[in-house]
């Protein structure tokens, strides 16, 4: 693809063109039977085909050899660039007498069904929109926008239909923002040590979202061994339903967000009263100060928070709290943990911040769930999840173009998916 293209010179070199499509992509039944170069506009190469002298063509519906009935005008399929330049396959496919399906349109190996591209240059351009932006396959290949999505349409579908789903034991369940407006996408991953990868993607974040899932994974769910989700009362209900004998665990990364959320609105609630009241500031550009971890500081950081952690006010409290909570995931004991949570939930109630009270209600309903976590973290990489999350949302963003979910599910499935590719007789790449 990278060399210069240079005019082919007489009838040995389109024999030599002919040996290279024969050796990359040869199909039975079917014979390249010239190669020509056409300047019209952008110079292009145009293989004609032809079926082998006493071939019958396959019928498009039961797949059988039938005999011919008549043959409709000339088609072109594109094909893989060579030295820079457009390669199109023309032929003129036959229709069959068939007497089971009736009058059909042949099938033919290098393309599916009304396709204008073939099949090899549609895993192409599928490989290429994994490493690109599909604008950037599409102007780089000098296709267009809708050749590249069809491209990744046809690996995904085949993908899906071809993957593996036996021996899925942990699953991670999450929701992710797919538009403004709160509109959510539930997406299921499985969390497996040897395999990482996104199952489903649902419109939604309701009951009947993740209800769906459960529906299409079947009998699946009563193997798994763990579950890793938020606090999404939906997803808890839906999870106790189909897969009552695997262990829940709450992700840790969503209890300290939803701690952090208290401790913002706390914030802000207080730097208002302050400065209602007319006192001094001192909240003032702090939220990522009271947010961040100690050790993400920076040094000009770290002497703001320690000017600020010397006022009893409540945000100060509730970082105070947070901070301890952070002990709980150096327990590797389920009874320990379980003691220190009940004491820091104590604490909390005591503590008359009302924002934090609702966390640690909220904490003391989901205990068992929680304490999940330490019975198995041994065997699953809970954050996984958040991982695949990160990776999902950085696919969304080079997606910012997708109108439909059709479209962003075929994206986030050829990124994130792990999905099978069929054997090939040559790599472009």
């Amino acid at each position: 693809m990278g060399l210069r293209y240079q005019q082919p010179q007489g009838r040995q070199t389109k024999m030599q063109l002919k040996t290279l499509l024969n050796h990359v992509q040869k199909h039975k039944g079917f014979v390249y039977e010239s190669v020509r170069l056409e300047e019209q506009g952008r110079p292009r190469l145009v293989v004609d085909i032809r079926p082998r002298r006493g071939s019958r063509g396959r019928c498009s519906g039961c797949k059988q050899r039938r005999a011919g009935y008549d043959t409709l005008p000339v088609r072109f399929f594109q094909f893989v660039p060579l030295w820079g330049l457009l390669v199109f396959f023309r032929y003129e496919m036959r229709r069959v007498d068939c007497p089971k399906c009736g009058v059909k349109v042949e099938t033919v190996p290098w393309a599916e069904g009304k396709s204008p591209i073939t099949t090899t240059y549609a895993w192409f351009l599928a490989m290429w929109a994994k490493r690109m932006s599909w604008s950037e396959v599409a102007r780089h290949f000098k296709t267009t926008w809708d050749t590249v999505f069809r491209a990744v349409e046809l690996a995904v579908e085949w993908g899906l239909d071809n993957r593996d789903l036996t021996g899925i034991r942990s699953l991670g369940v999450d929701e992710v923002l797919w538009h403004r407006g709160h509109k959510y996408l539930t997406v299921v991953y499985q969390i497996d040590g040897h395999c990482r990868r996104l199952l489903w993607v649902g419109k939604d974040r309701t009951r009947a979202t993740i209800d769906d899932f459960f529906k299409w994974f079947g009998l699946r769910a009563q193997h798994l061994r763990f579950i890793c989700s938020d606090q999404h009362k939906p997803y808890l209900a839906s999870i106790a339903k189909y897969a009552s004998k695997a262990v829940h665990v709450l992700d840790r990364y969503h209890l300290v967000a939803r701690l952090n959320k208290a401790i913002d609105n706390v914030r802000a609630s207080e730097a208002k009263r302050l400065k209602r009241d007319g006192y001094e500031p001192v909240l003032k550009k702090t939220r990522w100060l009271l947010l961040k971890r100690p050790e993400n500081l920076r040094g000009d950081q770290r002497t703001k928070l320690a000017d600020v952690l010397r006022y009893n006010i409540k945000t100060v409290r509730a970082y105070l709290l947070k901070e301890e909570l952070q002990q709980l995931w150096d327990y590797s004991s389920p009874t320990w943990a379980g003691k220190f949570l009940d004491r820091w939930c104590s604490r909390v109630m005591r503590s008359r911040i009302e924002e934090m009270k609702k966390v640690a209600r909220s904490f003391r309903g989901h205990r068992e769930l929680i304490l999940n976590w330490f019975r198995a973290r041994a065997a699953i990489s809970a954050g996984s999840t958040e991982g695949l999350n990160n990776k999902l949302k950085v696919t969304l963003r080079r997606a910012y173009g997708f109108r439909t979910l059709k479209a962003t599910k075929i994206a986030l499935y050829h990124s994130l998916g792990a999905l099978p590719q069929p054997a090939v007789t040559h790599e472009f790449f």
